[in-house]
């Protein structure tokens, strides 16, 4: 028998130590939670005036809407894990060969808070619909017109601007493809003219149906991934005051490669991503405490 367990008061002793090293453990843990500014707990955050993915227009240069936008049902909407969603198809105008129409399917989805939703991506969604997956999925880049980006020289050195170098990318000057013709919308940290965004893509059989091929990345607290696992990890870092994501989802048939797919993506991804980023806040006004109005930092950008 242990001396411990002989003597009733080394036992009391013992235990009394245990309480007191697990007290000032809790304290620690909560003096560097606060000393190191780390938020475990996300406030939801939405972009100006609660903007929905739903009003990203039906008409580009180069593309138009066909059809209407999908509407889902109660249960795969509790599945999809928001009511913030957009499914649409866009038929190409430019150039567009009667015989062998271009459609591309549109996809986005919005999540903010404390986000429990594991993303749905076609890896997981399409097989699970019984498609194929043909290989591996790659990370490829998504060519796009970057002709209207520019240098955002407003942006402090501390939120990622001058050598850091934010862009801005112009809407489109036709109202009939903007409700906000002409005005200049921040894009995603990271993003440049010679590196656009990259996507997810896959390959999946559609058994008696030919071919599919599908593509996706996520805009995440002001930054971009092309990988469902990191985009948590975006969103939820610690220094963060707020949590959000947004996921961008393409897809097509009938088309020939990956090349193909990738650059039919990112002409419309292209035409459309001033108009989508105006669908999530303006990270920088969230880092500068200005956006949104109760941002707990807006005392100059302090707690």
């Amino acid at each position: 028998m242990s001396t411990a367990a002989a003597h009733p008061g080394a036992r009391k002793t013992l235990s009394i130590a245990l309480l007191v090293l697990m007290l000032a453990s809790a304290a620690g843990i909560s003096a560097y939670i606060r000393i190191k500014d780390v938020h475990l707990q996300k406030i939801p955050i939405y972009p100006e005036n609660n903007r929905q993915v739903s009003t990203i227009p039906s008409l580009t240069p180069s593309w138009r809407q066909v059809g209407s936008d999908e509407i889902m049902g109660v249960e795969l909407v509790e599945t999809l894990g928001t009511d913030n969603y957009l499914s649409r198809h866009y038929v190409l105008t430019r150039d567009a060969d009667p015989k062998k129409p271009i459609v591309v399917d549109l996809h986005l989805a919005y999540y903010t808070g404390m986000i429990d939703t594991v993303p749905h991506v076609p890896e997981r969604c399409f097989v699970g619909g019984g498609l194929q997956q043909s290989e591996s999925s790659r990370v490829i880049d998504l060519p796009m017109d970057t002709s209207s980006w520019r240098v955002d020289q407003t942006v402090p050195a501390e939120f990622g601007g001058v050598d850091g170098a934010i862009y801005s990318v112009r809407l489109s000057n036709d109202p009939s493809m903007s409700d906000a013709p002409g005005r200049r919308i921040r894009l995603p940290r990271g993003v440049t003219p010679e590196k656009p965004f990259q996507f997810r893509a896959s390959e999946f059989i559609n058994p008696g149906r030919g071919n599919v091929y599908a593509g996706y990345f996520f805009i995440a607290n002001g930054g971009t991934k092309a990988n469902a696992n990191d985009v948590r990890q975006l969103a939820f870092n610690l220094e963060d005051d707020y949590a959000y994501y947004l996921k961008v989802q393409v897809s097509a048939s009938g088309l020939e490669s990956f090349d193909e797919f990738a650059h039919y993506s990112g002409d419309l991804v292209g035409e459309l991503i001033g108009e989508i980023m105006r669908c999530v806040p303006d990270w920088i006004s969230v880092q500068q405490g200005t956006y949104p109005p109760d941002n707990p930092r807006g005392n100059d950008g302090q707690e």
